[in-house]
């Protein structure tokens, strides 16, 4: 970024800092849930790992499958934890055209997750 001009910031690069914000997102609840499971005195280690990292992987195959608009705006919104009005300025929308798109990006990410959860995996 520090090159003049800056170079475009392209889905692929949009995706990657996703996936990194999702990683940390997943190791700060990890950390913040163990920590609940010390001062509770109940196990350290959750019942079944595994069942977490499905729905990890699960999530992460949906974020990526969603259009560049939805997965933008979801970033931006909830790994990001930008208020609306920012998300608004940054993809250059009102934002009440925003908060629709949000509506929209969230319904399509939960029926896609609800799909890919169902299916033998």
């Amino acid at each position: 970024m520090r090159r003049r001009p800056p170079p475009e910031v392209g889905v692929a690069w949009l995706v990657g800092v996703a996936r990194h914000k999702l990683a940390d997102h997943w190791r700060r609840a990890e950390r913040e849930q163990r920590g609940l499971r010390i001062v509770h005195g109940l196990p350290v280690e959750p019942e079944d790992p595994w069942d977490e990292r499905l729905d990890a992987m699960i999530a992460q195959e949906v974020l990526a499958a969603l259009g560049p608009h939805h997965r933008g705006a979801l970033i931006l919104r909830y790994l990001d934890g930008l208020p609306v009005p920012d998300v608004a300025r940054l993809l250059g929308r009102t934002v009440h055209a925003t908060e629709a798109l949000l509506v929209r990006a969230r319904k399509a990410f939960r029926e896609n997750y609800e799909r890919l959860e169902g299916r033998d995996v």
